[in-house]
């Protein structure tokens, strides 16, 4: 499966361990998939190191981070008033409904390897 919501950035320490992160925003129609990506690559995480998540120092071989908001919005309308050289604003009929969800792994080298050669790659 080609991740279309998530789109990892990687930074790496000088020790070789690495965080990936990932922010992804999906309307209703769309959560399914989002989520669906998101139980992807934690259930890779955990299938290929089973040690489990958990903070590096602590012999971790890797951590995650997972949260997510919903927002409701009104589309709102502008326009401009040249004779008073204002702005008016009216309110649209209706709320958007939007989940916004953010993601960031890190792990050892041995994980960011796998991590970025399974997820990552297409990428390079």
């Amino acid at each position: 499966m080609t991740l279309r919501y998530l789109h990892f950035d990687h930074s790496e320490a000088t020790d070789g361990t690495g965080c990936f992160d990932a922010m992804a925003s999906a309307g209703p129609g769309a959560l399914a998939a989002l989520h669906a990506e998101l139980a992807l690559v934690l259930g890779w995480a955990h299938r290929t190191f089973p040690g489990g998540s958990g903070p590096l120092d602590e012999g971790h071989p890797w951590d995650e981070d997972l949260q997510a908001t919903q927002e409701r919005t009104r589309q709102e309308h502008l326009v401009f008033d040249p004779a008073s050289s204002r702005l008016c604003a009216t309110l649209a009929a209706g709320e958007s409904l939007r989940h916004t969800v953010s993601l960031s792994i890190s792990g050892t080298a041995d994980f960011c390897a796998a991590f970025r050669a399974r997820f990552m790659a297409e990428e390079a």
